[in-house]
């Protein structure tokens, strides 16, 4: 989906993680732009930590951001971010995007855990997110969306995951909510009037040894085993605080 953009912000943050050769993982890239800022933050062992922080409001109307880690073979990286990320309203016409794309290779291992993404009443965002796993590579992502602010009406959302491993599709799904969405995305087959929607992928080489069963997760959450060595959690709430709740639940129940 290629939406028309007219003004707006354009900015990209990157970064790069490699071993070190003493047991650690380095950063030789780690490069913000406009709004998006990288921040190193204390790891834990092997693993480096780095936190995506907002320099400013956005995505406004027209804006279009990205993001992009490339995780190297061997070297170990979580992401996370200082607040929620918030789609507003902006004075430029179109909608606004907001592009994640995201490499491990071989060895390596990712835990990609922002915090939510709320859908503001006027505005009109799209989101991919793109992940390339080697064979051997390792994946905790999380995604959380919020539709509308307490009391409030959402604005258009579209979100796209895709998941590739080894250069396979195994996983490739999109979801719009909002104004102008298709019909039905609040009705009883998708979010039942639920105002908190999100996934957890989580791939592991050992899943292709010992397959994880399909399971219901309580009443609003199921997991599902992928075609690879990975599973997706989906699952609706009430409000962001139980949505993580539930994840942080699924997460745990996998060791």
């Amino acid at each position: 989906m290629d939406g028309v953009i007219v003004g707006g912000v354009r900015a990209t943050a990157r970064m790069v993680a490699r071993e070190d050769g003493r047991g650690g993982t380095a950063l030789p890239v780690l490069e913000g732009d406009g709004p998006l800022a990288l921040r190193r933050t204390r790891g834990s062992g092997a693993e480096a930590q780095v936190m995506l922080v907002g320099a400013m409001s956005g995505p406004l109307g027209g804006d279009r951001f990205g993001v992009e880690a490339d995780v190297e073979r061997g070297a170990r990286l979580r992401v996370g971010s200082a607040a929620a990320t918030i789609a507003l309203p902006g004075q430029a016409k179109g909608e606004s995007r907001y592009d994640v794309r995201i490499h491990v290779a071989e060895g390596g291992e990712l835990h990609w855990l922002p915090e939510q993404l709320i859908s503001v009443r006027g505005s009109d965002l799209y989101v991919t997110t793109r992940v390339d796993l080697a064979d051997s590579a390792r994946l905790v992502l999380r995604e959380e969306q919020v539709l509308g602010r307490v009391g409030e009406e959402p604005g258009r959302l579209t979100s796209r995951l895709t998941l590739r491993i080894s250069g396979r599709t195994v996983l490739d799904q999109e979801l719009a909510c909002g104004p102008g969405a298709p019909g039905g995305w609040d009705g009883p087959a998708v979010l039942g009037g639920h105002r908190a929607v999100g996934q957890l992928v989580v791939v592991r080489p050992e899943f292709g040894q010992e397959p994880v069963a399909a399971r219901m997760l309580g009443e609003s959450a199921s997991l599902v085993p992928l075609a690879g060595p990975a599973v997706l959690v989906s699952a609706i709430a009430s409000d962001a605080l139980r949505l993580r709740r539930v994840l942080d639940e699924a997460l745990a129940s996998l060791g």
